[in-house]
């Protein structure tokens, strides 16, 4: 069981071999990270019977009140919650604090019998966040789907 950067090692059928007028940029973000490797940009989780599971871009940053928060490390706290299949962060601007979170799931796993309403799950998840991460982190809007 490990995690870390999906490289990978030979070259495929319809690989990148460039960015049109920025080769060198190229070269920085997919060669030059991980030498003798390609770079894809995700994190990954290889567990110790050798399936892999994608964890999330690990470039994906968003800057709440000046803290870089990475948009992975929120989804990975999320997706503990009982009642939650997958998530997704993203960033949108706010006049504060330079970039907002909204979250969206989908789908939720299911909601226990007798839980509450999606605004009771969203005052959990906000309070997870901020207990595991930081207060900070907590998302400012919550998006449930079913």
């Amino acid at each position: 069981n490990i995690s870390g950067a999906l490289c990978i090692s030979q070259a495929w059928p319809g690989m990148a071999r460039t960015i049109y007028n920025d080769h060198k940029r190229f070269l920085e973000t997919y060669l030059t990270p991980y030498p003798g490797f390609f770079f894809t940009g995700d994190g990954v989780f290889r567990t110790s019977e050798g399936y892999y599971q994608l964890t999330g871009r690990l470039d994906d940053i968003i800057n709440i009140s000046g803290h870089r928060l990475g948009t992975a490390e929120v989804e990975d706290v999320v997706n503990h919650h009982v009642a939650v299949a997958e998530s997704a962060v993203i960033g949108y601007p706010h006049e504060i604090k330079g970039e907002g979170k909204m979250l969206a799931f989908l789908p939720l796993k299911h909601l226990p019998q007798g839980y509450g309403t999606a605004e009771t799950l969203t005052v959990e998840l906000q309070e997870l966040i901020s207990k595991k991460i930081a207060k900070y982190a907590a998302p400012d809007y919550v998006q449930v789907t079913h």
